[in-house]
């Protein structure tokens, strides 16, 4: 995908360095060796996508758990 199809957007700005350092980590966490700012287009997409998989799969367990220690802070639906 080029630079200019980029679709995916941070809704809190603030938060854009803080979900690049967890891209990082989370790519460590399943394997890959990858060096922050490097170039991720030598991953295969599976790869890339178990990055993802994982970050979404911390970020509901996360969620999970500030629900279950009932903190006040988290927004709730």
């Amino acid at each position: 995908m080029g630079l200019g199809q980029k679709r995916n957007q941070i809704l809190v700005p603030e938060a854009r360095a803080a979900m690049e350092r967890f891209k990082y980590e989370a790519a460590q966490e399943v394997g890959l060796n990858v060096q922050e700012g490097a170039y991720w287009g030598d991953y295969t997409s599976r790869d890339c996508g178990a990055v993802g998989g994982h970050m979404v799969k911390r970020m509901i367990q996360e969620y999970e758990q500030s629900l279950a220690n009932n903190v006040p802070n988290q927004q709730q639906y």
